[in-house]
């Protein structure tokens, strides 16, 4: 089966930046087997500089590649108090964009993990486990023409 249209990933981010009026919204898509799975920042909304166009993860490394190891979401409602500033050059996203609270989810295409979401605040607000919930939900119809949330069983 072939796909008749691209997906547009800067309107999906936008739809979900402007409901939940997150600062920023990334999208990271593993790059193919060749480049041994490497994870890249590929559709950014609300970044302050272009940092995050340098940043290269491999699985198991900084926020893209924890959850594309995993295949589980993460979230992270106080950076500070958390992961830490000794721990903070493990996440080079949050320094490059100076993230306070994030949540981030895979997303699934024919049962693998093919790209990670991640929705974050700056400053005082926090992306809280009921919020999270929320953007999951939104998530889900949002991206389904291409992706989806969960690993099928087949």
């Amino acid at each position: 089966m072939c796909d008749q249209t691209p997906f547009n990933y800067e309107q999906a981010l936008k739809k979900i930046k402007d409901k939940f009026h997150f600062d920023f919204i990334a999208l990271a898509l593993v790059q193919s087997a060749e480049l041994r799975y490497v994870l890249k920042w590929e559709h950014v909304l609300g970044n302050k500089s272009d940092r995050y166009r340098r940043i290269v993860l491999q699985s198991g490394k900084g926020i893209a590649g924890n959850v594309f190891k995993t295949g589980k979401p993460f979230l992270v409602e106080n950076v500070e108090r958390e992961i830490g500033k000794t721990d903070l050059f493990n996440y080079p996203i949050l320094g490059a964009e100076s993230l306070t609270s994030f949540g981030a989810i895979p997303l699934y295409k024919e049962n693998r993990v093919k790209g990670v979401l991640l929705v974050a605040f700056r400053d005082d607000q926090e992306v809280t486990p009921d919020l999270f919930e929320q953007f999951k939900n939104e998530a889900i119809p949002t991206f389904s023409p291409y992706y989806h949330l969960e690993m099928v069983e087949e």
